[in-house]
């Protein structure tokens, strides 16, 4: 597993900050945790092909439910994104 903050077009870094990116031992796949700009916390997971110069694309899981702190947004994403459990 690898924890990074990765730059990548999403709608969540132009309304919300991304607190941290956990990548995939794989490279292709991470989650980003962020925090609204009220406050609260979400995750999204994302995936990028690397044959694709046009970099990473929103899949799978997306929280929809707001946390108000990062690390229970973090508890919620190791719960609800498979992978995330098996590195």
């Amino acid at each position: 597993m690898q924890i990074c903050v990765c730059e990548k077009p999403s709608i969540t870094m132009t309304v919300n900050k991304v607190m941290v990116s956990i990548g995939s031992t794989d490279g292709i796949r991470c989650v980003d945790v962020f925090r609204y700009p009220d406050g609260s916390f979400g995750f999204q997971e994302f995936r990028r092909d690397v044959e694709d110069i046009a970099g990473w694309f929103p899949v799978g899981v997306r929280s929809s439910r707001k946390y108000p702190t990062k690390l229970l947004a973090m508890r919620a994403a190791y719960k609800s994104v498979g992978w995330l459990e098996r590195q």
